[in-house]
């Protein structure tokens, strides 16, 4: 996989600069020194980096891989241009295809940002009332001579069980979560068997799976745009992929073009059980394999998916909404029944 790159708003702006510089006319290495000069952010260290590399008689490209923070399609697409004297062509399909990312990501954000921050107040809005307030109504039911309600019995031992373990559940928390972390950076099987089941996750599995085909249509088709050959292409396509899925289909799609399959039979040899692309998308790419339009139906593609994760986003968002007032209710009116239900039947038992 790729290692850690810039933020994308640091790459989108590096490259708009530097387009921008280029399109007036400005030398190359200049460009890059009033670059450096004007930027205050993450992207100045970098940019010193490259334009040593550049005194020292490297390329963009190399430069650029050289400092390991790049998208691989940025390197290729920019390595194509250098080569064929079309740099600034290069980067204004660099901007574009990560717009599309940046704009594909905020949507995603969007959409799983309310339900995220609604869920994460109501865990501790539960938690702050089993520790600090059911406490306190529990002096007041043991003056109680009467069986307290299931409902209540149920929240006191809970808050005791709280009380009691706080601290052994916080370390629990904090290992489990390490332990986790530590497995996933140095542990690829895990990684793998995590990509491979998030897909299966129900509505949201299809959401994520939308997302990561946009992403290989677009990377593939900007790359095929650029001239560069469909070999050379899969095989930066796979190096830029975040999902293990979206690269091991990437790698066994180079491996049969390599031995005379064609892109369409070699597609749908890889992905057999259609675990990340749909049948629509495979068929697609057959006809544009076959009538020498790929790149294009690449992209048409790209477009008609991200329209149904728009659409998967908006249903998500009216539905999601309504669920978690409702969720939200059910769970303040049963903490509130809980703790009122005795003191309601404070009558009966004097």
């Amino acid at each position: 996989m790729i290692s850690k790159k810039l933020d994308l708003c640091d790459q989108i702006n590096f490259f708009t600069h530097l387009s921008t510089l280029l399109d007036a006319g400005l030398p190359l290495l200049n460009s890059l020194v009033m670059i450096h000069q004007s930027d205050a952010g993450n992207q100045k260290q970098y940019i010193r980096r490259v334009i040593s590399d550049l005194n020292h008689g490297s390329s963009l490209a190399s430069s650029l891989a050289n400092q390991g923070k790049f998208s691989p399609v940025c390197i290729g697409l920019i390595a194509v241009g250098e080569k064929t004297g079309e740099l600034e062509k290069s980067l204004n399909l660099i901007n574009r295809q990560l717009e599309n990312d940046e704009a594909l990501r905020r949507q995603m954000k969007q959409a799983l940002t309310y339900p995220l921050i609604t869920l994460s107040s109501a865990v501790l809005m539960v938690a702050c009332m089993l520790i600090w307030v059911i406490p306190n109504f529990e002096e007041i039911f043991i003056n109680f001579n009467s069986e307290l309600p299931a409902i209540t019995q149920l929240m006191l031992n809970g808050s005791r069980f709280i009380q009691d373990y706080f601290y052994y559940i916080v370390c629990t928390i904090i290992a489990f979560t390490v332990l986790a972390v530590f497995i996933w950076i140095n542990s690829i099987s895990f990684q793998k068997i995590f990509d491979s089941q998030i897909f299966r996750l129900p509505y949201f599995g299809n959401i994520y799976r939308l997302s990561a085909q946009i992403s290989w249509c677009q990377n593939l088709a900007h790359l095929l745009q650029s001239g560069i050959s469909i070999l050379e292409a899969l095989r930066i396509t796979a190096q830029s992929s975040n999902h293990w899925l979206s690269h091991d289909l990437t790698v066994k799609l180079f491996k049969q073009l390599s031995l005379g399959f064609d892109f369409g039979n070699g597609l749908k040899r890889c992905d057999p059980q259609q675990r990340f692309f749909d049948a629509d998308t495979v068929q697609l790419l057959y006809i544009g394999a076959r009538t020498g339009s790929l790149g294009t139906m690449l992209l048409n593609r790209s477009r008609a998916l991200e329209q149904q994760l728009q659409h998967k986003l908006s249903v998500l968002g009216q539905s999601l909404e309504p669920f978690l007032i409702i969720f939200l209710g059910l769970l303040v009116g049963g903490l509130l029944l809980s703790l009122y239900l005795p003191i309601f039947s404070l009558g009966r038992i004097i």
